[in-house]
């Protein structure tokens, strides 16, 4: 009897193995678009970082002043908010990689969640995030920190603004996963990389918001 010559690799035993690589082994264009993309990002940050710092150094006494008009405790429910997302956005990908698109309990039950469940879970808490800088804008523009008064509200509102028009973009890609999700009969590959894709995404715009967090509240 004639024996089968064909290795078995990770690919062959679960649809979840490779969900990143194309057909050679290789990673795949769409992922490597995006971790290309984000390597771009994180050098405009660091420049938004920079230019922050030297302002800073230059105006000590104006940012002793303006920072002290900061709401820390709400900013930093906000932030709690957009980290917990990436808890629930990782669940969604998760759902994802096992091909369970839609919960297979209850509404209650989100153990059985399936992608969509998470990432309209994931959704919510991201347009929250954004209504709460939204509202944290208005605050501060009531106490004179506006754009154009002065160099720390030009380089605050750059800095998140930045970073909000960012999260607005990972809403909008979620939203294209989930009508995605909707528009397919049979739920694949491309799809589950899709989802991936955009978990790499919003995880890299809450690292960044840490990171601005720990600038801008913290480090007054």
């Amino acid at each position: 009897m004639a024996s089968d010559s064909h290795a078995l690799t990770p690919q062959d035993h679960s649809p979840v193995a490779g969900l990143a690589h194309d057909e050679r082994g290789g990673i795949s264009n769409v992922v490597l678009g995006m971790l290309l993309f984000i390597t771009s990002e994180v050098m405009f940050f660091a420049g938004l970082f920079a230019i922050y710092f030297t302002l800073k150094s230059t105006s000590p006494g104006l940012w002793e002043e303006q920072t002290a008009k900061l709401n820390i405790t709400f900013a930093a429910v906000n932030t709690i908010v957009l980290v917990l997302s990436s808890f629930t956005c990782q669940a969604g990908v998760f759902a994802a990689e096992r091909m369970q698109v839609h919960r297979t309990g209850s509404l209650f039950q989100f153990w059985k969640w399936g992608m969509v469940e998470w990432f309209f879970l994931t959704y919510a808490m991201g347009a929250t995030f954004v209504a709460g800088q939204i509202y944290e804008y208005a605050q501060l523009v009531s106490e004179h920190v506006m754009l154009n008064s002065d160099s720390y509200g030009s380089v605050f509102y750059f800095t998140t603004g930045f970073h909000g028009l960012h999260v607005t973009g990972g809403l909008i890609a979620f939203l294209f996963v989930i009508g995605r999700a909707f528009a397919v009969k049979n739920f694949g590959h491309k799809e589950a990389t899709s989802a991936i894709v955009v978990s790499y995404y919003w995880h890299f715009v809450d690292v960044v918001w840490i990171a601005l967090f720990g600038v801008i509240y913290i480090l007054r």
